[in-house]
This record gives C-alpha cells, structure tokens and sequence, in this order.
C-alpha cells in the first residue's frame, strides 16, 4: 500500500496586503474616535461645568453655569472636527492631508479649551454682578464639576482621529469619481456601424449623432 501525504503550501502574502489591513484598521478607528469625540464634547458643553454663590440682600443666592455659558470654543471646534472627518473622504492627497491636519488641530483646540474652562469663573461671576446690581461682584464657594474633563477626553479622541488620518489617510477610500456632477454614470459612446442600420437607430435612441463618428 502507498500512502501519499500532502502538505500545504501557505500562500505567500503579497506586500500589499499588510498596508492594506492597516489601513482599513486605522480607517474604523478614526470613523469610532472622531464621531464619538465630537459626540462627548457637544454633549459635555450642554452640562453644568461651575456652581457657586452670590450674596444678594444679606443671603446667599445659588449660581450654576453650563459649558456653553463658560466658553464656545469646544462646541464649535467640535463641530469642525466632525465636518473635517467626512471631508477626508471627498479629497486626496495634499487635500487629504491639510483636512487630517484641521481635524487634528479641531481635537487638540478642543482639549485646550476645554481645560482652561475647568478652571474659568468668568461666567459665574458675570451671573453674580447682575444678582447683586454691583459690578465688582464675585461669586463665592466656586466649585466645578467633571464636565470640562468629559469635553476634553472628547477632543483627545478628535485629536486621535486627526492623527491616525495623518499617518494613514493615504491608505484610505476617496469617493468615487465615476460620476459626474449631475449625479449620472459616465457611459462610452458605442461604436456604430454605418452599414447595420439597427446600430444607427440604436445611437439615435441614446441621443448620439450617428453621423458625427
């Protein structure tokens, strides 16, 4: 009896192919961190960021400031972030990178200011003059709370966005130039044979000028 033993051979990877899954990697990662980053830092802005007191007439009248109150800096770089996400894709190269670099820019902004309003009490303040008619009023017992740290962790992940767009936004999809602006398939004018006069008929019904090939 003769027994045979096949071996597999591994395919070999082509070069290639380790970009590529690097690329489509980096791709979802960036697509996670920039919509969730700007996510979190709009909804941190929405938040109660500082809280303290006012003494009006003799006693001491709350004050609560939101994100939004503090600074619009987050929100709007935010915003940006996420417009420069999906712009990404619609440019290529030099294109690419310039956006990639805004993203990255929009997240590390965010982060900044979102640190600096941790620690802001302009706005409480602001609220503590008009309470009390005097407009060197300041606020007492300011305390803040962990929103503008919230904010700040989503423009970390803008700013990741940004980063990995930078290093592999090369490697990324671009929208398909397949189409016109009109929206339509760009279709190939057909050869027509000026002997077959179906191939004429057929030109003349997709709007063609049999006579102009």
């Amino acid at each position: 009896m003769i027994v045979e033993y096949v071996t597999a051979v591994p395919h070999p990877r082509t070069p290639a192919a380790g970009p590529a899954r690097a690329g489509r990697r980096s791709l979802a990662v960036a697509l996670l961190c920039g919509a969730l980053g700007a996510a979190v830092a709009l909804l941190a802005t929405r938040q109660e960021w500082a809280e303290g007191t006012a003494t009006v007439a003799g006693g001491a009248f709350s004050l609560t400031a939101k994100g939004s109150d503090v600074t619009g800096v987050p929100a709007a770089l935010a915003i940006v972030g996420l417009a420069a996400l999906v712009a990404v894709f619609a440019v290529r190269r030099a294109g690419r990178f310039a956006v990639a670099a805004v993203l990255a820019l929009s997240g590390a902004g965010t982060v900044a200011a979102a640190l600096v309003g941790a620690s802001d009490s302009s706005a409480l303040d602001d609220q503590a003059a008009k309470a009390a008619g005097d407009t060197s009023a300041t606020v007492d017992a300011l305390s803040h709370t962990a929103w503008p740290y919230v904010a700040a962790v989503g423009g970390a992940l803008l700013l990741l966005a940004g980063l990995l767009a930078l290093r592999y936004g090369r490697q990324w999809p671009a929208m398909s130039g397949r189409y016109e602006r009109s929206g339509a398939p760009r279709r190939r004018p057909q050869t027509v044979d000026p002997d077959r006069p179906e191939d004429l008929w057929k030109a003349i019904d997709r709007g063609e000028d049999p006579t102009s090939a």
